[in-house]
């Protein structure tokens, strides 16, 4: 038996699509790196707060690393679902600015604490701080003060790194020591070496051996103690002060050209150094916002370097293919 239709149900069921579809809020893709997007890090909060504000919706897709974040938005191209990308830091914005897959993002007054100079149309700064080696005070009275000590350290004292083809921090280690060694660099890998426990992918993985006792101590940054003692009420983690100074990252946002939500996008990049952002770094990321917001109390007792190193990308690009095989060879030797 044939059904027919009336027109009337019709037009009802085209109007009602329409309007669902006019109702439909607008998507914000953002590809970061896990420990951002995870339940404790950053997302969560930075999602409810633009959120409230956008009338969109805001999903986080998490990459191992700030260099996977790269990797993935150059294979996918301009058929990425990326509208922003949330995570690399100065020692990637070379090669990224060079793809030709970033947008400008607009932002001119950016109210910055950076301890550098900052200009990029491309890249926009939301947080920094300083590479470090992490101990636990119960464990390790004693902590070297340079990696020659570190190298010097007695029995079988060990530390764990991350992997500089794969992690920042494990990149930002490989460019400390080679710019506080320069061709002394794999002398002083080859002396690190046996102090080695093990070499992972990321620092999440790395720095989950060290709370293990795998290690005595844990490439990390000088902000990670904070975590220890806001979040857990624990004071014996503290950040070995090393006297070649620390290596410095500075984390950026992005916008993807191929975007189809550049507006929303940009608006986000405002809302990026806006303090509502800017105040839930400090506890969630555990490193320094990159504009001027306060800070909470257990700051003020982080080991803050006198000495802060830190590498133009131009040169870490031209450099970066060769220094890692330099570094490779030196630590199988």
């Amino acid at each position: 038996m044939n059904r027919i239709i009336p027109l009337s149900v019709i037009i009802a069921l085209a109007l009602g699509l329409l309007q669902s579809q006019a109702l439909a809020k607008p998507t914000l893709t953002i590809y970061t790196y896990d420990a951002f997007a995870a339940d404790w890090g950053p997302a969560p909060g930075v999602k409810k707060a633009f959120e409230a504000e956008c009338d969109c919706q805001v999903d986080f897709v998490a990459m191992d690393s700030s260099i996977g974040i790269l990797r993935k938005v150059q294979l996918e191209g301009s058929g990425t679902k990326a509208d922003i990308v949330l995570g690399l830091d100065t020692n990637l914005t070379d090669v990224a600015g060079k793809t030709g897959l970033f947008s400008p993002h607009g932002v001119t007054s950016q109210n910055s604490a950076l301890p550098i100079d900052w200009s990029s149309d491309l890249f926009l700064p939301f947080d920094f701080g300083y590479f470090a080696f992490v101990y636990d005070t119960n464990m390790l009275a004693n902590p070297p003060g340079s990696f020659e000590e570190l190298a010097a350290m007695k029995g079988d004292f060990k530390v764990v790194i991350q992997d500089p083809r794969s992690s920042a921090p494990g990149l930002g280690l490989m460019l400390w020591i080679k710019e506080a060694y320069g061709d002394r660099a794999p002398e002083i890998w080859q002396k690190i070496a046996p102090k080695i426990l093990t070499i992972t992918k990321g620092w999440s993985e790395a720095y989950g051996l060290f709370l293990k006792g795998e290690a005595d101590m844990v490439m990390s940054y000088t902000t990670s103690p904070a975590y220890h003692l806001i979040a857990e009420k624990k004071d014996h983690y503290k950040a070995a002060a090393f006297t070649e100074g620390h290596y410095m990252q500075v984390e950026v946002g992005a916008i993807v050209k191929s975007s189809q939500q550049q507006d929303l996008a940009r608006r986000f990049m405002a809302f990026m150094v806006s303090d509502k952002f800017q105040s839930i770094i400090p506890t969630t990321n555990w490193m320094y916002p990159a504009s001027k917001t306060a800070l909470p109390a257990g700051f003020a007792s982080l080991y803050l370097p006198g000495k802060s190193l830190l590498m133009d990308g131009i040169r870490v690009e031209k450099n970066r293919k060769a220094w890692i095989k330099e570094w490779q060879a030196a630590i199988t030797k």
